[in-house]
């Protein structure tokens, strides 16, 4: 029997929720008959692919324009054919998506209905591939409340009535192979809601590759052609990121780090940044460059922070393959790489996540839950588990696809109170009347667990600005699980302090060592970032009092304050040069400083300090442990001086930092110490190759058995005014 006039008006109309059951190659009555629907056609035939020889002769169907069909002149039950579609004077042969069967597995469709697909990429999304021995793409979205889904792009004039997909059992997975089209197509879905809405058209929320803003659609990439040359860092890497190991962060806003003035202001493209932003890192002497986001996001302003493809390295600077070369060339040069990582938000641009299928399938359905007021974005509904994993494959893809060695998760904090910046009666309790958000703290758990589980050598770092306990605990002792945590309270402190005029700084002491009461609570990271040089907070330098040299003086002894104390470091691109304004994210950083003495001296400086960072032991080993660090002299206020001890593993020299935050200099300053001999000067921001006026010790000092602070011998040091002085204890032979 021929297709009922209500299934083909319904394929004609766009509105067939299963065209599977309707196109393609069907046993009609003991008849193979063929079925296709390409509006505006004035005649189809089925030929055969290799020779051209008619199978089947289509006719159009009466009261649904565009719908052909025809019996067959083959008896068997599957042939492949090609469609020969005839409009006005025009002839072309296409390849029929409808002849073909499925791709995914009935495992696939159990893991992805569990929420426990691990490899959700390899399943979803476009996915370059032979199938049935025919070239072509697999598309795959999960869309469970959608009438119907269509794949639509050039290759089909945009038109969502020409390849709707294949509903995939009770899993909301709709899929469709698609012959004939390769890397580099653009697409996008279109998709009627469960009320037969047609909805804005929506990038591919599992897509490898956008267009560039403000054009929104998906590109189709081959993930597999990359070859990787990183294995040798690979197989050391979990050596370098575990808490006893220098870690030396360079925070970098692709964007903005350096751009060609010559050629229409454009940033640097992932090619150039393999080649300049790598060599300038390396020689500064970080270990690591963490990212700003580089998931794909509309608008430039948010700096990444709102994203859409969260799969897609963002175009802006080249694709997913020259993203993964800039991370090869990261490893080459012995740098890890950290990208921040978003799960506490997404945006409400029409053609993202929000209200995906017509309904709140990614985000809460009541915007008490499901809507981030600082920021007018939708939050993940993390207690569904389809939503859980697909935030946590995303943290596995970027882990190993594009071989990054960690993520910075953004916003934790946002994450795990649901009245995070809200007022009252704008938030929902938990089911037993408190604040925390129990699905998201069991979302950060597992994504944890699962990353730590699964890729070898990584490491996660939270920014969570609150005192939630446990952040870098295992989560089988109740933590969160993460490796690291942004020392959110230690930066607002001493930042708070280093503002002050020296002539009132010992009012606000405490501030400085305030951080140590809890330094060891987590495995911190000390984060100078972006968020401390924007939104009309200024530089760092313009945080810092007094005028022209004390200024650079000021952030020299800061940093050197910062080197010294527990935790791992992270500073933002601009700060090792002392930018003087603060960052413009349309704007490349301003060079040109490093012509200045003071500017320089600074950037000298911060390399420096990461060399003896990473050549002292006991400035990193014991980061993370009481052991390793003792204070000298906490209180003396009066003076704004601040000394302590930084010891490493079991035979290690200990190293004697020792700060002075006010302009006079202070000669013959006794500081107690826990040995004899003579203790080298390894540092001192004082010194005239990075601006200051060059006065300090000579080299080093010699200790005397003059009892001071608690110890029985001591040193006279030379402390000159706004300094930090690093001395490390001379083990003979």
């Amino acid at each position: 029997m021929p297709v009922s006039a209500h299934d083909a008006l319904r394929v004609a109309q766009g509105a067939h929720d299963d065209p599977f059951s309707v196109l393609g190659l069907h046993l009609v009555d003991g008849k193979l008959t063929v079925r296709a629907y390409v509006p505006g056609a004035d005649a189809i035939e089925a030929v055969d692919p290799k020779t051209g020889r008619v199978i089947a002769a289509l006719a159009p169907h009466d009261g649904a324009e565009g719908f052909f069909e025809g019996v067959a002149k083959r008896r068997r039950k599957r042939f492949s054919y090609h469609l020969r579609v005839k409009q006005g004077g025009e002839t072309w042969i296409a390849d029929d998506p409808y002849r073909f069967g499925p791709v995914m597995g009935e495992i696939d469709e159990y893991l992805i209905g569990e929420g426990s697909h691990r490899q959700l990429w390899d399943v979803l999304g476009a996915h370059v591939m032979e199938h049935e021995a025919t070239q072509g793409t697999h598309f795959a979205v999960w869309a469970p409340n959608a009438s119907r889904v269509s794949i639509v792009g050039d290759f089909n004039v945009w038109d969502g009535r020409r390849t709707p997909l294949r509903r995939r059992g009770q899993t909301g997975v709709w899929e469709i192979f698609v012959p004939g089209i390769g890397a580099g197509e653009i697409y996008k879905y279109e998709i009627l809601g469960p009320d037969g809405r047609l909805l804005p058209q929506k990038a591919d929320p599992v897509g490898f590759g956008s267009e560039h803003p403000p054009r929104t659609g998906s590109v189709v990439r081959d993930l597999d052609r990359y070859s990787w040359q990183d294995g040798s860092w690979m197989d050391r890497r979990e050596l370098v990121q575990q808490v006893d190991a220098p870690i030396s962060i360079y925070e970098v806003h692709l964007g903005s780090w350096r751009r060609v003035v010559e050629d229409g202001n454009r940033a640097l493209s992932y090619t150039e940044l393999a080649q300049e932003l790598v060599a300038y890192v390396k020689d500064l002497g970080f270990t690591h460059i963490e990212l700003m986001p580089v998931s794909e996001f509309p608008f430039d302003g948010s700096w990444g922070y709102q994203p859409i493809g969260l799969f897609a390295p963002t175009i802006r600077h080249g694709t997913a393959d020259e993203f993964r070369a800039l991370i090869d060339a990261c490893h080459a040069a012995d740098l890890g790489v950290l990208i921040d990582w978003v799960p506490g938000h997404f945006p409400e641009d029409a053609h993202g996540l929000g209200q995906f299928d017509g309904t709140p399938l990614y985000e809460h359905a009541d915007r008490k839950e499901g809507f981030h007021p600082d920021w007018n974005t939708l939050v993940y509904n993390y207690g569904r588990a389809e939503v859980s994993n697909y935030l946590t494959a995303n943290a596995l893809y970027w882990l190993k696809e594009h071989h990054v060695d960690g993520l910075r998760v953004d916003a934790v904090a946002s994450m795990l109170y649901r009245d995070y910046s809200r007022k009252d009666g704008e938030w929902i309790p938990n089911k037993d009347g408190g604040r925390e958000n129990y699905e998201a703290i069991g979302f950060l758990q597992q994504m944890n667990v699962q990353c730590y589980g699964d890729v070898q050598g990584i490491m996660t770092v939270a920014e969570e600005s609150t005192a939630f306990p446990g952040v870098s605990a295992p989560v089988d002792a109740g933590g969160l699980g993460f490796g690291y945590k942004w020392n959110m309270g230690w930066m607002n402190d001493t930042l708070s302090y280093m503002s002050e005029d020296p002539v009132h700084r010992k009012y606000h002491h405490h501030k400085m060592t305030f951080g140590l009461h809890y330094a060891f609570t987590e495995n911190f990271i000390l984060p100078l970032s972006h968020d401390e040089v924007v939104h009309g907070k200024g530089s760092l330098l313009d945080k810092m009092p007094g005028q022209g040299a004390d200024k650079f003086a000021n952030l020299r002894a800061y940093y050197g304050f910062m080197w010294g104390h527990p935790g791992k470091k992270l500073l933002f691109m601009g700060c090792e040069f002392a930018q003087g304004v603060e960052w413009n994210h349309d704007s490349s950083l301003d060079w040109h400083l490093l012509e200045h003495p003071l500017h320089a001296g600074v950037q000298r400086l911060v390399r420096d300090l990461n060399t003896t960072y990473r050549a002292l032991p006991a400035l990193h080993q014991l980061d993370a442990k009481p052991e390793g660090f003792e204070w000298v002299d906490e209180n003396n206020a009066d003076e704004s001086v601040y000394v302590w001890l930084r010891k490493g593993a079991d035979g290690q020299p200990p190293v004697l930092v020792v700060c002075n935050f006010t302009p006079v200099a202070r000669a013959n300053q006794r500081i107690g110490v826990p040995e004899p001999g003579h203790w080298v000067e390894r540092l001192n921001t004082n010194a005239e190759i990075y601006g200051g006026d060059g006065s300090g010790n000579l080299g080093g000092v010699d200790s005397e058995p003059v009892a001071a602070h608690g110890r029985p011998h001591s040193v006279r040091v030379m402390l000159p005014p706004l300094t930090t002085l690093f001395f490390e204890l001379q083990i003979e032979g």
